[in-house]
């Protein structure tokens, strides 16, 4: 099953620099953005996916998480990734400092490393 688009994700001015989880979020989309994809916000039934990027015919997902800190979190972030039954990339992003492991097939890396360029979120579209 695929999930829905919705409407594209606004991005905020460059050089606004905002705090917490809704920065981090709208950090990423500016990244996906610069990096050529078109930014949507997915919805898989009540489940909401935080950005499926496409691109030259190509798609990512991408949940963020400020803390994957407990089971829960866990569950919630990768269950809408998981449900999804395409082959393109999956990402699980966070500021965790423990990261690394693939979980049935879906990324989890760390947001720093990603955006430094020496971590695994590199997209080959």
């Amino acid at each position: 099953m695929s999930p829905a688009r919705g409407v594209a994700y606004p991005s905020m001015p460059l050089g606004i620099q905002r705090r917490g989880y809704s920065g981090i979020l709208k950090t990423l989309c500016l990244e996906l953005k610069r990096r050529g994809y078109k930014v949507f916000i997915g919805k898989l039934g009540k489940k909401e996916i935080d950005f499926i990027g496409e691109k030259q015919n190509k798609r990512i997902y991408v949940q963020v998480a400020y803390i994957l800190e407990s089971e829960k979190t866990i569950k919630r972030e990768f269950s809408p990734l998981k449900a999804i039954k395409d082959n393109y990339p999956k990402y699980v992003i966070s500021t965790d400092k423990i990261f690394g492991k693939d979980v049935e097939g879906i990324q989890w890396i760390n947001l720093l490393i990603s955006f430094l360029g020496t971590g695994t979120f590199r997209t080959k579209v």
